[in-house]
């Protein structure tokens, strides 16, 4: 009916898809673990900058602090003896 029945080979992905087929060389173990560290190592960084990021917010007044938060900035506010 279509290409595949006449025997021509089906189209190529567009530049920016990804291929379906699979690598015809699996990875070593070695390699693995290089890109392994490598997106451990960028998640760190993600997080220490999103986490320093909320910190200058919390400061500057820009977003409320939850209950640790609070908790660890103005631990005052939970002291009970004051009752």
């Amino acid at each position: 009916m279509g290409a595949e029945a006449e025997g021509t080979p089906p189209s190529q992905p567009a530049a920016g898809e990804p291929a379906t087929t699979a690598r015809a060389q699996p990875i070593s173990a070695a390699q693995f673990r290089s890109w392994k560290q490598r997106k451990d190592e960028e998640e760190a960084a993600r997080k220490a900058e999103a986490a320093q990021k909320r910190a200058a917010d919390i400061a500057s007044g820009a977003v409320q602090m939850n209950g640790r938060e609070l908790f660890q900035h103005e631990p005052w506010v939970f002291d009970n003896n004051i009752y």
